[in-house]
């Protein structure tokens, strides 16, 4: 198993960028293929970025493309860079590790075997 912490949110203008951190313990992240969700008031939770468990495949919603990253370090660590926030990306963030074969990236939510709590984000126009 592997659990997840999420940290890095915070009130930020339009415009801005504001990088969320995953940090992992237990199983290293490289066993698995990791996500980024997020989810707004009165929303249901969707995706936002994927990476495949060898890191060399990442997928992203459209809404997000050109913007955010998806990335890891040696650490244990995820993380998700966000450029040129909107307002409309306000949202509670989660990270999510699931199974898969170690080139596939996860889209769905029920791809995910493990969540983390949130990170708000708040962006102000």
């Amino acid at each position: 198993q592997v659990q997840l912490v999420e940290s890095g949110g915070g009130l930020v203008q339009a415009g801005d960028s504001l990088r969320l951190t995953c940090a992992a313990s237990g199983r290293t992240v490289t066993n698995y293929a990791m996500g980024w969700f997020r989810q707004a008031p009165g929303n249901e939770r969707e995706f936002v970025a994927g990476m495949s468990a060898n890191g060399l495949y990442k997928i992203y919603a459209d809404p997000v493309k050109g913007r955010f990253t998806i990335s890891r370090d040696t650490k244990n660590t995820v993380f998700l860079q966000m450029n040129n926030l909107k307002p409309e990306d306000a949202a509670v963030y989660y990270c999510a590790a699931g199974s898969a074969p170690p080139f596939r990236a996860l889209k769905l939510r029920n791809e995910y075997d493990f969540w983390g709590q949130g990170t708000q984000v708040t962006v102000s126009s």
